[in-house]
């Protein structure tokens, strides 16, 4: 299996770093020609590209949703965190909620299509380093999810799991953007197996384990005490992953 890995992830790599490389100037296009519908539109088509790419690894992606998501309300998802991977499936398949990532302020430079779509998408781009710049970042992104009636994605782990079992979750930011959307909805959202595409490390590429998406019943973020929300919200999320 491990051979076939190494036969099948240059040819994954070359696409997958193409894509990113197409996306970067038809996100300015899409942007300065038509605004955030032009942008957004861009972004969708490159995050379903970057997830079809995965079938050169002989990866599907399942995203299971049996739960009747809110759509007149902001919506904060949230997941555990196992690879960079989880990023653009969620992008795609929850396009329609506007989906906005709290993301590190290093990712915000020198990655071609990724840096573009954080620094003009509507992310957050938090310095860990900084307390006071990320409660500030954390507080206007917060404010705008609401004003939008967009959605935020935030990984409470902080940094991916590198087996696949959940980290603690930390929960300041998502303190800080549930206290300006206390008429929103928490979805939490459990990722499984998509640590197995680094499970050789940053090379080869794992191949063939599906990577599935579940969500689960979104809870009114006003309805229960911070503290019970985030315990709620982790025992969900815990209890699918396999």
């Amino acid at each position: 299996m491990k051979l076939l890995s190494y036969l099948l992830s240059p040819i994954f790599a070359i696409v997958f770093f193409s894509l990113l490389m197409i996306f970067h100037p038809l996100q300015w296009i899409g942007l300065k020609l038509f605004g955030y519908k032009g942008h957004k539109f861009i972004v969708d088509l490159m995050v379903f590209s970057i997830e079809k790419s995965l079938l050169f690894l002989g990866i599907i992606v399942h995203f299971k949703n049996n739960f009747e998501i809110p759509k007149d309300a902001s919506i904060i998802f949230v997941a555990n965190h196992q690879s960079l991977f989880d990023i653009p499936s969620l992008g795609f398949h929850l396009r329609k909620f506007h989906p906005k990532f709290v993301s590190k302020i290093e990712l915000g430079k020198g990655i071609p299509s990724v840096s573009f779509n954080l620094r003009h998408g509507g992310a957050a781009l938090i310095d860990r380093k900084d307390s006071r710049q990320a409660l500030t970042e954390l507080a206007s992104f917060a404010k705008k999810i609401n004003k939008n009636r967009w959605s935020a994605v935030i990984f409470p782990e902080g940094t991916r799991s590198r087996n696949g079992q959940p980290k603690p979750f930390s929960v300041n930011g998502l303190k800080m953007i549930t206290k300006y959307n206390q008429d929103g909805y928490i979805v939490p959202v459990t990722v499984n197996n998509s640590w197995k595409v680094f499970k050789y490390g940053k090379y080869p590429f794992g191949i063939g384990s599906p990577i599935t998406f579940t969500t689960h019943k979104p809870i009114k973020i006003d309805s229960l005490p911070f503290k019970d929300l985030i315990k709620e919200t982790e025992s969900q999320i815990i209890s699918q992953i396999k």
